[in-house]
């Protein structure tokens, strides 16, 4: 019968992070349709929450490590944990979240075990006894369905790729597993995280809505004139009186090695398209761009698409929009943020 181990850490908090949940949802559905068992694996300073939020998945035990050795993220402390976990479970499949954290470790666990890993995984299936995988090649152009025959096989699946399970909280009973860390596993300290305020991030991957603003924002508006200071206030007032994500088609972050006016907070890591991006948000409202197929290529796992255009005969009114409103969108995003504020 075969063995699927989730493998998840937790946060700075102890909790666990909703990318773990859709970890742990994709799991259960392979072990289901392999008619297999599930193991439930969690490294981290401080694991008890993180456990209890999946203590009802059905898992035959959950595995743990837990201490101040592995409260930050580090690749020695974080490898020897996952590999420990993975060795006490015996698992046929390894699945995890796609988090940075467990991205920069996985390929070096999976050698360990003599497996093989895939990561970006964006879908997960049974055929014929045996698990599919799906993820995308050549900046999402090409679809690729993987097997595997080499065990374990370790599956990194994509942020907001599977639905997060939901109802499982409860009282989890953890089997803690030994881990001994050579004293060259501890050389690297982690200082402390330097983020900007939550308010001040403009990159949110768990937003509803993304909020992508084009080239036009910046050009000479009716009255002969740019207004790219209003432009930065009327963006930022709407991303964050609606807690959206923000990103920028590529012709706008260019413009600051063009000499021309750009928007102050804009990074290529903004940047979606065909050269940036793919975000996976339900909803998208595109602002000044043109809706053409470089630029939508991005856009194709977002659910539901609106935007906003002076040019009735645009690309995204060539189908790649569910709605276009013909309009100025100075005017429209000035009346949304007096509609956000009031």
């Amino acid at each position: 019968m075969s063995k699927v181990l989730v493998l998840l850490h937790s946060e700075q908090d102890g909790s666990l992070a909703k990318s773990g949940l859709e970890a742990v949802g994709a799991a259960k559905s392979l072990a289901e349709g392999l008619g297999g068992s599930l193991v439930v694996g969690v490294f981290g300073g401080e694991i008890a929450s993180a456990a209890n939020a999946v203590a009802g998945c059905g898992a035959e035990k959950i595995l743990g490590v837990a201490g101040a050795d592995f409260a930050a993220s580090r690749y020695a402390t974080d490898a020897a944990a996952a590999e420990a976990i993975a060795k006490a479970a015996g698992a046929d499949y390894i699945v995890a979240p796609g988090t940075m954290r467990m991205n920069r470790v996985l390929a070096g666990v999976a050698y360990r075990l003599g497996g093989r890993v895939d990561s970006h995984v964006t879908g997960l299936a049974v055929e014929g006894g045996a698990p599919v995988v799906n993820r995308w090649y050549y900046r999402q152009r090409m679809m690729g369905r993987v097997q595997r025959d080499v065990r374990p096989w370790v599956i990194a699946i994509d942020p907001g790729a599977f639905a997060p399970l939901t109802g499982t909280e409860g009282t989890a009973s953890i089997e803690n597993v030994a881990v001994a860390l050579a004293d060259g596993s501890k050389r690297t300290s982690v200082e402390g995280i330097v983020a900007p305020a939550a308010d001040a991030q403009t990159i949110r991957p768990d937003a509803d809505l993304l909020f992508v603003a084009g080239a036009g924002w910046t050009k000479k508006q009716a009255d002969g004139q740019s207004h790219v200071k209003e432009a930065e206030e009327t963006i930022l007032g709407f991303v964050k009186g609606a807690g959206a994500s923000l990103g920028s088609s590529k012709s706008l972050v260019d413009q600051s090695g063009e000499g021309e006016a750009v928007l102050s907070f804009l990074t290529h890591l903004n940047q979606v398209g065909q050269t940036g991006a793919t975000p996976r948000h339900p909803k998208g409202l595109a602002s000044c761009c043109h809706g053409e197929e470089p630029h939508a290529v991005g856009w194709r796992f977002i659910t539901e698409r609106r935007a906003i255009n002076l040019d009735a005969n645009c690309g995204w009114a060539q189908g790649k929009a569910d709605v276009l409103y013909v309009a100025d969108a100075f005017a429209v995003m000035k009346k949304v943020n007096e509609l956000l504020t009031s």
